[in-house]
């Protein structure tokens, strides 16, 4: 008997985060993460654990602009995956997403595309 991993899809963990987003289901989007999760926001601050996912993410659903969370690329990358999209206020952004062994998010970092 083989001690193999269960295998995750990246990719697919991405789609899920942006489903989540689409959907302002913060309770979708924090289980995506780690317990140890790091996010590092694009204008400066960042946030620790699910805790502080949940203080990034809970102003940002609340009241997205329309076409808010639309994908305009979503590349794998060394380490994780890239992923350019719209944020909350329908601003272009780029996120890089690394991964858990157990395929939870355990940072994500944004900037400008």
């Amino acid at each position: 008997m083989s001690n193999s991993q269960i295998a995750f899809d990246p990719i697919g963990t991405v789609v899920d985060w942006i489903d989540a987003c689409r959907q302002r289901s913060l309770a979708a989007l924090i289980d995506l993460y780690d317990d140890a999760a790091k996010v590092d926001c694009c204008e400066g601050g960042s946030f620790r654990g699910k805790s502080g996912v949940e203080r990034y993410w809970l102003p940002k659903l609340k009241k997205p602009v329309p076409g808010a969370f639309a994908i305009d690329a979503l590349l794998p990358e060394a380490g994780g995956i890239s992923l350019d999209y719209r944020d909350h206020d329908g601003r272009p952004v780029r996120t890089h997403f690394r991964f858990s062994e157990t395929g939870k998010i355990i940072s994500t970092a944004c900037g400008p595309t």
